[in-house]
């Protein structure tokens, strides 16, 4: 029997709504549906245990090639399929399994929820550009708005920023009562007490330099920039990476020249959004190659499946800037949000940089 919660069900969905649509819907920003952007669907390819298949649509008829029968299907009974399984992802509630749905998968020769992929790829799509009449093979990476909101950067010790306390010093027992400072919002609460003793936060670096070198080879001054978003989100009741994009970029605390109004803050953290989306990991050492070399599937609550493309990177971008947020993640987990000291008895605290979709 095969289980698996919203999101890995929604992959087999993608496969199924995809084969009967035989085009693939452009999105915009505000994850409306683009009708006079579309690509035709070739082939969608699956590596599965037992090889890697092929889905390619021929008129009405879905032909599946590997190293198994061939078979021929009708499109209309994969729009049938895609239709049953969106209302019972619907209605389903943890990890479930489809019977229904796990014997037509059978049938077609999935066996698994999630296609085997070793980067972010989730699916492989062979399309047509009629703008440019060509056809290529493309990986994207499948988001699920039926569940929960899929996490875009992960948290971890990889993903802490390390700030100095700056113009206090506090005493050992007054650290110990501010590090004792529980409750949902704790990080904010310790971080005011650490400003009521007139203590300054000024970023120093990241815990791991991995993640460090691979946002200087972004940007070499995106760490400086996140750094003031994570601060500002910890210290504000902004969270959205819009809004704290807008509010770091209006203080201009790297002193951009702003005579011209170039929107510098802005295109730099669409940059990093972009590379997080598709390919960089903040654990290992980022070459600028992309993995989703497609771009995002999204997956709406109403069963539409948008495509955002590199191909329009403007409009994949603006999805991503204005669709993401800043969540806290576990403290104790992640060890960051308490005051410590270094072997000189200077003072530091960590924040976390977590990234997730609205």
């Amino acid at each position: 029997m095969i289980t698996g919660n919203k999101g890995e069900w929604s992959e087999i969905y993608v496969l199924l709504k995809l084969l009967g649509d035989k085009n693939l819907y452009a999105g915009d920003a505000a994850l409306n549906k683009i009708e006079s952007l579309f690509y035709p669907i070739i082939k969608i390819i699956r590596n599965e245990s037992g090889g890697n298949f092929e889905y390619t649509i021929e008129g009405d008829i879905v032909l599946i090639s590997g190293n198994r029968e061939e078979l021929r299907i009708p499109v209309s009974t994969f729009t049938i399929e895609a239709a049953k399984l969106l209302t019972s992802i619907k209605g389903a509630t943890g990890v479930f399994s489809l019977p229904g749905t796990e014997e037509f998968m059978q049938y077609i020769y999935c066996t698994t929820l999630k296609a085997k992929s070793t980067s972010k790829t989730d699916i492989r799509i062979v399309i047509h550009d009629q703008r440019i009449n060509q056809s290529s093979e493309l990986g994207f990476s499948i988001k699920s708005n039926i569940g929960a909101k899929s996490t875009l950067l992960n948290p971890g010790k990889t993903t802490n920023f390390i700030y100095a306390i700056e113009n206090t010093s506090i005493s050992e027992s007054e650290i110990q009562r501010i590090n004792r400072i529980d409750g949902p919002s704790k990080i904010k609460d310790r971080i005011s007490e650490i400003k009521s003793a007139n203590g300054h936060l000024k970023y120093k670096s990241l815990e791991q330099d991995i993640f460090k070198n691979n946002l200087i080879l972004i940007d070499s001054l995106l760490p400086n920039i996140l750094s003031e978003m994570v601060l500002k989100f910890f210290t504000s009741s902004l969270s959205s990476v819009k809004s704290l994009c807008q509010e770091v970029s209006n203080c201009n605390p790297l002193n951009f020249d702003n005579q011209h109004s170039h929107a510098f803050y802005e295109y730099k953290i669409k940059r990093f959004l972009t590379d997080v989306a598709l390919g960089m990991m903040p654990s290992k050492v980022w070459n600028g190659h992309y993995d989703a070399t497609g771009g995002y599937l999204i997956v709406k609550e109403n069963g539409d499946i948008l495509c955002y493309h590199i191909y329009n990177r403007n409009q994949f971008e603006d999805y991503l800037f204005e669709n993401t947020k800043l969540e806290t993640a576990s403290s104790t987990r992640h060890e960051f949000g308490s005051i410590y000291t270094n072997t000189d008895n200077e003072l530091y605290f960590k924040l976390n940089l977590q990234i997730r979709f609205n």
